[in-house]
């Protein structure tokens, strides 16, 4: 694993980042848990919601952490974008489940998510494809939405905030879009990564 490590002399742990991404996992099936126990109750689906958001978090402070202080590793590169499918696909399938969101729309996703997901690991012999702005914009308003929606079902929430559910889904459709705007930058990226592989040859030279 390639890591550039300044922990000595700032004090934070080279494997912070990597601990954070690994955590997100872990949540993945607390927030499940704490979804499905009692989905109709809003203790219940509030407690999932902070999981859920507990464990976005993770993701907000791993990256800033590995590039502030230079320790961005090919295992946060592989794993933090499956940390984040993984988390968010559970969240997408639960709502779809619940009969709150459209299965066409979960499913479209996690094509995408998933498709692109293979394609880049795929893309490891040529060179570690590192997830672009547009990628991170695109995880960041899936988790809004989702966010949105986990809680919305509940009376008390649609009684206190009556708009609530035309912002939840004018939030992710601009996510559904921004998701298969970036999945064909990805594969365009991609075709380019490895026909300038072929140019350069067996050796590496052009």
């Amino acid at each position: 694993m390639t890591q550039h490590a300044q922990s000595a002399d700032v004090g934070v742990p080279a494997w912070l980042p990597n601990a954070l991404t690994v955590l997100r996992l872990i949540l993945v099936p607390v927030f499940l848990v704490l979804l499905f126990v009692h989905p109709d109750q809003f203790s219940w689906r509030l407690a999932a919601t902070l999981a859920f958001s507990v464990a976005i978090l993770t993701d907000l402070f791993d990256g800033k952490i590995a590039r502030r202080y230079n320790l961005v590793s090919d295992f946060g590169k592989i794993w933090d974008p499956i940390a984040d499918k993984a988390l968010t696909g559970a969240a997408f399938i639960s709502l779809s489940i619940l009969g709150e969101l459209p299965w066409w729309i979960t499913i479209i996703i996690l094509v995408r998510e998933w498709g692109i997901t293979w394609m880049r690991a795929a893309m490891l012999k040529y060179e570690v494809m590192a997830a672009a702005a547009g990628g991170k914009l695109k995880t960041v308003l899936q988790s809004i939405a989702l966010i949105m929606f986990l809680p919305y079902p509940m009376p008390a929430l649609r009684d206190l905030l009556p708009f609530w559910f035309w912002l939840a889904w004018l939030v992710m459709g601009a996510a559904f879009v921004l998701t298969l705007v970036t999945g064909v930058m990805y594969v365009r990226d991609a075709l380019k990564l490895k026909a300038d592989a072929a140019a350069k040859g067996p050796g590496g030279q052009s």
